[in-house]
Order: C-alpha cells, then structure tokens, then sequence
C-alpha cells in the first residue's frame, strides 16, 4: 500500500507543473498580445511620420499648376528636408519625375517614372500604401500620395508624391522589445517554479501526512497525530484524521474484544457451532464442532455445508434457508465411536431483510438416545424377566384352583415352584431398587478400612465350605449365599485356587456391597465352569491400585458381548441363565458397586478358555495391624 510514487504521478510535481502552466500561458498569451500591438502600434507611427503635411502638398501643387523654369528647383527645396528619413520623389500628372530627395538619383529628374502605381495612383486620385519584404533590402514602406489642385468645386490630379522608407530600424526595436520581454518571462517562469513547489510542498505537506496516518490507520497502529498547520480547509481536514483516528482505534478495540468475547465463547461452547455464506459455504467453526465432525478448520473452511453433513441428497441449501429444518444426524458409521448429532439451523440476516447467511449449531444427543434406547430396553427386559414368573405363578395357581391343591403329589411340586419364582421376582425387584439408589446417589456407603488379604479369603472360604458340604450331602444341604449351589449339575465338582500376595493390603470398602460383588462374580465362575474346573482367585499390588482377579475355565464370553456383559438384564446365554434363576443385574450392580469406590471392573475372555474378570481398587499403603474375618 506505501509504495514508492514516481515523480510525475506524485501530487507535488502535479501542482507545481499546474502553477507553472498557468504562468508561462499567461505569460505568453500577454507576451503575444504585447508585441503585436506594439507591432501594430509602431508601424501606424512609422507610417504617420512618414505623411505629407497638407502644408506641402499645397506648395508642391502650386509649384506643379505654375509650371516654370524653377519648378524643379523649388521640389527640390520643398522635399528636401522630408529625406532624411525616407527617399520622396514627386511627379507630375505627365508622368514626369519632377524631384527627388535621393541624391544616388538626380539624374532621373525629368525622365518618365516606370512605376506603374505611381501611374495607376495619379490616374485614380486614391492613396496608395504598402509595407514589402525583399531578401536583398529587408522590409521597407511605400506610399503613394495623389497632389490635387482645388479650383472650383472640382479636385485636379497634379500630381504625386512617392515616398520609399525602410522599416528595418522598426522591426529591429520590435525584436529588441521582444527579446526583453522573453527574457523576463523565462526568469518569471523560473521564479514562478520556485514559488510553485513551495507552494505546492506547503499544500501537499499536510496531505502528505495524512496519508501516512491513513497507512498507519490501515495497518491497526492509531498512535500517530496529524499536525494541524492552520485552520484552513487542510487543517480542518488533519482534525477530522485525528478524530477518526481515535473514532477507528475505539471501534478496533471495541471489536477485537467482542471477537475475543466471541471466539472464547464458542471455544468454550459444548455445542458445535458453524457458519456459512449465503452461497452456504462454511466460513467458522468452532472446535467442538470440528471435534464432532473429526476435521480441522483448515480443511472445512470453504466446503458446502450439505457436504460436510452429508445431506445434499436429501436437501438443499434453498430448503434450509426456507425451512431451517431441526434434524438428527447419525455418524457412527464416519467415527470410530457412537455419535448422534442434533442439528439446529438458523439465518444470518440483515435489517434489510438480505440474507447472508446460515447458522448450524450441532448438539451431541449420543448420550441422551443411548439413555432412551437403555431406557427402552430396561422396561421391556423387566417387563419381560417378570412376566415369565408372573406367568408361570399364574399357571400354577389356577391350577391348584382348579383341583390340584387336592392332589398331595402335585400340589407340593406347584407351592414349591411357585414359591421359587416368587423368591425369584423378589431379588430382582431388591436388585433394582439397589441399583435405583446407586443410580440417584442414595445408596449410603458404609466405609472401613479392610486387610482385602483376608477379607477375601474369608469370602472365598465361604464357597470352600459349600463346594465341601455339597459334595458330602450330595445336594441335601442348600447354600448360604443364594440357598441352593448355583450350578445346573449338582455332581459337579470345583476347586478354588488362591494367589494372593504377602503383604497385607489395607483398602477403604464397605464390606457388605463388596462381598455382595465376590459373590455374583464366584457365582457365575461357578455356575459357568466345567466338571472339575478350577477357579483361580488372585490377590496383587500395583503402584496406587490393587488387583482382584476371579478366573474360571468355562465357555468364555464371545468377543461381541464383551463390551454389553455389564449392561443390565444382559446374558450371554439368556435361556440357561435364566433357566439357573439368574435376574441378568449381577453383573450391573456389581460395576455399580465398583465405581461407586472409585474403582474399576473389566472382563477378560476367550471363547472355549474361561473368563477372568479383574476389580481395580484405589490404594494407599499403611500400616496397622490385622483383623480376624473368621470372627464376622
């Protein structure tokens, strides 16, 4: 923008060469003018110097009508004294020469002249006069001057007076005039240069400056004052620069903090923002927005919108500049994770009504559909994991109804089986009121700090002695935990393996929940390992955690329900779990449990190899005694 301006395009040398302009047309139209008037104004005093008075013209006509032997002689006095500027000769009406001022031409006195206007002059009675250019005598002025004799009332041609001057000595002081006047007009015109860059810097200086000030305006710097040199126009002009200058930096600053305000607004936002053109190219997105849609600005800048949301098949940019139609956008099939976008759609419009325009405010409902469609789920699970009991103590009970109470064979069987499912809806509906209260946050947690070493011990001595009591009574004795064994197979054999480290691990826990956890967990080892499996149980210290693990060599859980296999009412086997009277929430409450200690539990698995499942509890090393779980 400050480029260098050459010198005829700069405004100084415009001025200047104006000013100068004028001045040497002035100068010469006056120059021009003067020296053709003084042109005009010598030559008429030339030429009047050179008439004869009437005083002559009456002596020569009288000495022409009274022809004489003096006559020559007294033209002779007559003209003499006119020669000394100018050659005279006088002629009569014959045609004669009857004097001569020139003394080179004595000898034509009494000859005929050969001058036919002299001739022409005479016979016509008319003046004749004539300025002529001859390379050999320069310029030079002829007059012809009828002599007339008055008697009567008639006019009587006598004669004439020729005269022949030169206008050398004219042109010469013309000349001398005007190279005068050249002179003093090329050292006006010098002078007039002088004047005009000076005058052309003073105009220019302030304007000069003020450019300066609209560069520096341009390019964000508002430090700088024009000097005001007067009150002119130039200096009301530099005032309103520096007002505008002010005015300029407050509007700047104004802007730049609320595009500041702005861009830390939208940086911030959780929603995803976009902005387009009225041709419906993007023009801004913010960094949520560029996070949903897994692309950088540099990349999405420009695109069309329909593009980059991948619905130009479905709409138009028309149909969203009339409509601004609300949507819902799945991209899990473009992310490597679930993402479900809803899209609102607003105009950029002037107060003229011009539209320039749109909005796109992206809003992440992943979670909320994940919530619904979990919600979904879980009223039809439960709908359906209770109207199965419900259905069958129906049956029963409309069959002892009917008759079958009297039966003492059957009528046993049915109590007995609808008391099973009856127990069996109880836990289910205790599992989710127990997760109802994990959900809101009202399940209190009763917390004690507990050597994990032997606590988990004591609850794996608790299976210890079931398996063993089991295999002695051969199914007589029932189960503490759950009231019977939980298995399928009640000849089934199990053996439990610990690895459990040395040292004593001391861990904040409320005992209750956690061994709530230890059982579902041993529980479906047990009830998912083959004849004669092993379940290792393992106890180790990580830095700041430690690991429980309970592995077991049953059928293993399927790579695609690894991920689901803490989801409520989930079973890998839903017709032998619930076959095995398995509500589908132990697992759930368990996870619930675990993190409500700020813990973690994932599962391990190979399909045909067993699973092991691993809790990951917070863990600061202490020292205190031990205590005795035996004693609980």
């Amino acid at each position: 923008m400050n480029k260098k301006i050459r010198l005829f395009q700069s405004i100084h040398f415009k001025i200047a060469i104006v000013f100068v302009l004028l001045l040497l047309v002035t100068l010469e139209v006056i120059g021009a003018s003067f020296v053709k008037q003084l042109e005009a104004q010598n030559v008429k005093d030339f030429k009047q110097s050179l008439q004869v008075t009437p005083y002559i013209q009456n002596q020569l006509s009288s000495e022409l009508v009274n022809d004489n032997g003096s006559t020559n002689k007294n033209v002779k006095e007559i003209i003499g004294d006119m020669g000394n500027s100018a050659e005279v000769q006088v002629i009569d009406s014959n045609g004669t020469i009857r004097g001569v001022t020139n003394l080179n031409n004595q000898s034509t006195i009494g000859q005929k002249t050969r001058n036919s206007r002299v001739k022409q002059a005479i016979y016509s009675g008319h003046t004749e006069q004539e300025v002529v250019y001859s390379e050999s005598q320069g310029s030079y002025y002829t007059a012809i001057q009828p002599l007339t004799n008055s008697t009567g009332d008639n006019n009587t041609v006598v004669g004439a007076v020729y005269i022949r001057a030169s206008m050398e000595d004219v042109y010469k002081g013309i000349s001398s005039i005007t190279v005068i006047f050249l002179t003093s007009s090329l050292i006006a015109g010098l002078l007039g240069i002088v004047l005009s860059i000076v005058i052309s810097r003073a105009i220019t200086r302030p304007i000069d400056e003020m450019k300066k000030q609209a560069i520096q305006m341009a390019r964000g710097d508002y430090s700088g004052q024009v000097q005001i040199y007067g009150q002119d126009e130039l200096g009301q002009l530099a005032i309103a620069v520096n007002n505008l200058s002010v005015r300029v930096e407050e509007a700047q600053e104004a802007s730049e903090s609320e595009r500041r305000r702005l861009d830390s607004v939208l940086s911030h936002m959780t929603d995803g923002v976009i902005a387009t053109d009225r041709r419906g190219n993007i023009t801004i997105i913010n960094e949520t927005g560029q996070d949903f849609l897994n692309v950088t600005s540099d990349d999405i800048i420009g695109q069309s919108l329909l593009k980059v949301l991948n619905i130009g098949e479905e709409f138009t940019l028309r149909d969203l500049l009339e409509t601004q139609q609300e949507m819902v956008l799945d991209f899990s099939n473009q992310q490597e994770h679930d993402l479900i976008l809803h899209v609102d759609f607003s105009l950029i419009q002037k107060e003229t009504g011009f539209i320039s325009g749109l909005v796109c405010v992206l809003h992440d409902v992943t979670e909320q559909q994940k919530n619904e469609r979990e919600q979904r789920e879980f009223v039809s699970n439960v709908s359906h994991e209770l109207r199965t009991p419900l259905t069958s103590v129906r049956s029963y009970i409309e069959a002892l109804n009917d008759g079958a109470w009297q039966d003492p064979e059957v009528a046993p069987n049915f109590l007995k089986v609808t008391q099973e499912e009856t127990d069996r809806m109880i836990r289910m509906i205790n599992d989710l009121l127990s997760l109802s209260r994990m959900d809101q946050g009202t399940s209190k947690m009763n917390l004690e700090f507990v050597n994990l070493n032997e606590f988990f011990g004591y609850a794996l001595d608790r299976f210890d002695m079931m398996i063993k009591r089991d295999q002695e009574h051969e199914n007589d004795l029932e189960p503490v935990v759950t009231g019977k064994l939980p298995t399928d197979d009640p000849n089934k054999k199990y053996s439990i393996n610990r690895d459990f480290t040395n040292r004593d691990l001391w861990v904040e826990i409320d005992t209750d929940k956690f061994m709530q956890v230890v059982d579902n967990i041993m529980n479906n080892a047990i009830k998912y390992s083959p004849d004669g499996g092993v379940i290792t149980c393992r106890l180790l210290e990580t830095h700041r955690h430690v690991i429980l693990s309970i592995s077991d060599q049953g059928l293993g859980i399927p790579r695609k329900d690894l991920g689901k296999i803490f989801d409520r009412f989930y079973r890998v086997d839903k017709a032998r779990s619930r076959q095995q009277g398995g509500t589908g929430l132990g697992l759930a409450i368990s996870k619930e449990v675990i993190e409500a200690h700020h813990g973690r539990i994932w599962v391990d698995s190979q399909e045909g190899k067993g699973s092991t499942f691993y809790i990951s509890l917070p863990y600061e090393p202490i020292e205190t005694d031990g205590g005795d779980w035996d004693e609980i």
